[in-house]
This record gives C-alpha cells, sequence and structure tokens, in this order.
C-alpha cells in the first residue's frame, strides 16, 4: 500500500474512536448509505450498555448505535474473532434497541425499525456469498405471495410491509470477499478486509474516510495504541487458528474421541503458551482460552 500516507486506518479502530464524532458522520453515513440500500443520514450516536469501551474490547465486538433521520435505530457491530452464540447475541441486541427506545405510556407506533449490521472476520458458517440479508417477511403458504398490512393512520388508509416494521440483519462476512472490485459495495467490503481505498473512489463515505482515517495523521500515542491493537488481533486469531488445525489434525490421526479430546487438549495449551508469550496476562489467557488461572499458571 506504499508509504503511510497511504495506508487508512482498520474499520474497527475507526468506528470505536473516529466515526461516533459528529464531524466523521459523512464516513458512516456512506458506509450505512451503501449496505442499507437507501440514503441514511445520522442524527446522533446513541449510548447503551452494549456499546461501552471495556480494556478486553479489542477481542471482543466494537460497535455503535445510531438514530438516523427517519428515527430508526442502527447497530453496527465489527466482530474480529468467532463467538458460539453470535446470532442469539444479535438478535437479544436488537430486541434490547426495541425495548430501551419506548417508553411507558407510549403506543406501539412508536416502536422504530431496527438494522443490525454486522462485519465479520471469522468463519460463521457455509455460505457461497460475503453479504447476506435477513428481513421479515410474511409468505403466503399456499399462494407464495407477501402480505401488506393495511393500517388507518390520520384517517388515512397507509399500506405497509412487515419489511418496514421488523428488524433487518446484515452479514458482512468480510474474509469471503474476492471480487474484483467495481461498485460502491465492493469497494467498501474491499477497504474492510485489506485497508485499500481507491484514490479515484466515488463510493459514498469513502472519499472521506482517505482523508479523515489516515494512519499518519494519529499522534504518536494514538498510533502505538492503534498498532498494539492490531497486534492483539492478529495474536487472537493466530492461537485460535492454529488450535483449530492442531485438534483437528490431533483428532484425525488418532481417529479416536479420546484422541480428538487429547488433541484439543494439547492445542489448547499451546494457546495458553502462545497468548502469554505475546504478553497477554494469565487472567486474559484464562478468559479467552476458557480454562482457570490456576488451569493457567499450571501451563506456565
Amino acid at each position: 500500500m506504499g508509504g503511510l500516507k497511504d495506508r487508512y486506518i482498520r474499520f474497527d479502530w475507526a468506528i470505536k474512536r473516529l466515526l461516533r464524532q459528529k464531524a466523521n458522520f459523512d464516513v458512516l453515513e456512506g458506509f450505512l448509505t451503501v449496505f442499507i440500500g437507501e440514503e441514511v443520514k445520522i442524527v446522533e450516536i446513541l449510548e447503551s450498555e452494549g456499546n461501552q469501551q471495556t480494556q478486553d474490547d479489542k477481542f471482543n465486538r466494537v460497535d455503535i448505535k445510531a438514530r438516523n433521520s427517519k428515527g430508526e435505530i442502527i447497530l453496527v457491530e465489527v466482530q474480529n474473532t468467532s463467538e458460539l452464540y453470535y446470532l442469539e447475541r444479535i438478535l437479544y441486541g436488537v430486541a434490547k434497541a426495541i425495548t430501551e427506545h419506548i417508553h411507558l405510556g407510549d403506543t406501539y407506533k412508536e416502536v422504530k425499525k431496527v438494522y443490525s449490521i454486522s462485519i465479520l472476520y471469522f468463519d460463521i458458517g457455509k455460505g457461497a456469498d460475503y453479504l447476506y440479508v435477513g428481513q421479515n417477511k410474511f409468505i403466503g403458504v399456499h399462494t407464495n405471495d407477501q402480505l401488506v398490512i393495511t393500517a388507518k393512520e390520520k384517517g388515512a388508509l397507509v399500506q405497509k410491509s412487515p419489511a418496514e416494521i421488523f428488524p433487518e440483519y446484515i452479514l458482512v462476512r468480510v474474509n469471503e470477499f474476492d471480487k474484483v472490485v467495481v461498485t460502491p459495495l465492493e469497494e467498501w467490503v474491499a477497504y474492510l478486509k485489506s485497508g485499500v481505498i481507491k484514490e479515484n473512489t466515488t463510493a459514498p463515505g469513502l472519499q472521506e474516510a482517505r482523508k479523515k482515517l489516515q494512519y499518519y495523521s494519529m499522534t504518536d500515542a494514538e498510533r502505538y495504541a492503534y498498532d498494539e491493537h492490531l497486534n492483539a488481533v492478529m495474536i487472537q486469531n493466530d492461537v485460535l487458528g492454529n488450535a483449530r488445525e492442531e485438534g483437528l489434525a490431533e483428532g484425525r490421526a488418532e481417529g479416536l474421541t479420546q484422541g480428538r479430546a487429547e488433541g484439543r487438549a494439547e492445542a489448547k495449551k499451546d494457546i495458553v503458551k502462545s497468548m502469554l508469550s505475546n504478553g497477554l496476562s494469565v487472567e486474559q489467557a484464562a478468559k479467552y482460552s476458557g480454562l482457570t488461572v490456576e488451569e493457567v499458571e499450571s501451563i506456565k
């Protein structure tokens, strides 16, 4: 990518520390416009329990909770490492967002549509595409048509599709993207995957990102913290990847339940050793390996 001037800050770092600022809403608005498929204007960034920064957030989700000009709620998460019940958690997050923004005494008319956008840097499952969208549609079992709801508002009949009300889930499988970049959507996913932004880009938000997400424009302290974040993510992905490969290899070689268990146990020990040798504390190694502090101490 050339020198520092051609290097752009990763989205997971930017979304937590830079894109929450009003001056940088144009980057986030461009991103949302491309992925949601209609122009998005952000009114405010909302706070909730789900998007507080913690010491360990480099290993977990990084998210923004925003309200757009239509009053809808948009949740954006970047997930660097796999999580066992990921879909269940994003469902819970959406449900929480809905209930957080309807108050006692409100009518159900105040329930707003929620968009949940997940940028995934891990293999969530099988599928040929890099982009999946889940949306509520009510389909006739025998007729295969879509149900449209008719309601009376302000004395007039208004027709709505359930998709205008029910949440929409967008999953971006970054590692599965390998296309030649042509469309604004592809430009954005290419940036999410490799940090590349075309000089002549016209994709909403990316020209602004070229100006505002430059690595060299950070202070020395910010750059150090950012580099540490990248190292932590790489270490985490490496040790998890190695554990999977070694566990599978051991299991295949033995061909027995006991062999697989021993393979996984040995792989987990290697994970812990790698974590500790790369500067993680005993407590962190215990947290990310699923072992107790005492078990980690015994491996040291």
